[in-house]
């Protein structure tokens, strides 16, 4: 069994990957929520459908998010009634966010919705949210407090960011899955997939019991790095690194990651950090521009896993050895 921790894209990209080098039922993907929020009344969870679309052969690979085969015929009559399209919702992207909002409200669970439209858009491995508890990814910027996705989407990320909030992380449980899985004897290793680490992965480990069981989990922890010479793939990462006083690097973000990793995988054009970082690093070639890269880097990424099963790292972590 492999837990992929994922936001959105890069996520994706890498847990797709995974899904195609591994038994696909074998794999589980834990999902941040802290970007989910209700838009024309509709409740959109746009990091778990990035990475449902992805896994079902259904996404817009040229538009990073959403689907392929879309249509927008919703979106112009909306614009021409004079309502909000800031965030655009295509035609057939709308019914999965009516059929969520519908149970939702009917009072089913958000896990258990996403695992029935899942399973009915023939995807393989599980895809859980973190939790189904609420939780809201906030920032401080230049011009106040803003929801993430009147940042990312509506201000296109330009507001300068000073701090993040997790609104509801406090309260949230995570979701059983996911904490009885880290306790699986099953359990072969954690990826902590390229994902922003503030506003993708950090929600997840703000959930109480998160952070604990993944330090207690016997399985050793490997993260991807979202960072390749400085710059990120794609997305806001760096420069809300360089905004919060950070050096945006490969290893500024092992270190926010430090407590928990056993292994870290780098980019070859970030060789110079490997003396920086406290985790077993392995080089390899990080941007996944075609369905080749995906799997070359999901395997890698299994690999570096082995090694450090067999070399026992959580074990020597653990008595202070490492």
């Amino acid at each position: 069994m492999i837990i992929a921790l994922s936001g959105g894209v890069g996520g994706a990209k890498l847990a797709l990957g995974l899904s195609r080098v591994m038994p696909a039922e074998d794999l589980l993907v834990v999902v941040n929520t802290g970007d989910d929020f209700e838009h024309l009344g509709l409740s959109i969870s746009p990091d778990i459908d990035t990475v449902a679309y992805t896994l079902a052969g259904l996404a817009n690979r040229e538009l990073g998010w959403g689907r392929h085969d879309e249509t927008w015929s919703f979106m112009a009559t909306m614009e021409a009634l004079g309502g909000q399209t800031w965030f655009r919702l295509g035609d057939r992207d709308m019914a999965l966010h009516i059929e969520r909002t519908r149970r939702l409200k009917a009072g089913e669970t958000l896990s258990a919705v996403t695992a029935d439209l899942c399973r009915r858009m023939g995807v393989g491995p599980a895809v859980v949210p973190m939790t189904d508890d609420p939780v809201r990814t906030r920032l401080l910027t230049d011009l106040g407090w803003l929801d993430f996705q009147e940042y990312f989407v509506h201000r296109r990320c330009e507001p300068v960011v000073s701090q993040l909030q997790f609104q509801g992380a406090g309260a949230a449980r995570p979701h059983p899955a996911f904490i009885a899985a880290l306790a699986d004897p099953a359990l072969e290793a954690v990826v902590i997939c390229p994902s922003n680490p503030f506003i993708s992965v950090e929600p997840i480990l703000a959930i109480p019991g998160v952070r604990d069981a993944l330090i207690g989990c016997n399985a050793p922890i490997i993260a991807v790095s979202p960072i390749i010479a400085g710059r990120a793939v794609k997305g806001p990462t760096a420069k809300m690194m360089t905004e919060l006083g950070l050096d945006p690097s490969a290893g500024t973000v092992a270190q926010r990651y430090a407590e928990l990793l056993d292994g870290y995988v780098i980019d070859h054009a970030d060789m110079a950090e490997v003396v920086s970082i406290d985790a077993k690093v392995t080089l390899a070639r990080t941007l996944m521009t075609t369905l080749e890269d995906r799997e070359a880097l999901a395997r890698i990424v299994l690999d570096a896993a082995k090694v450090l099963r067999r070399r026992e790292l959580r074990g020597l972590r653990h008595s202070g050895l490492r």
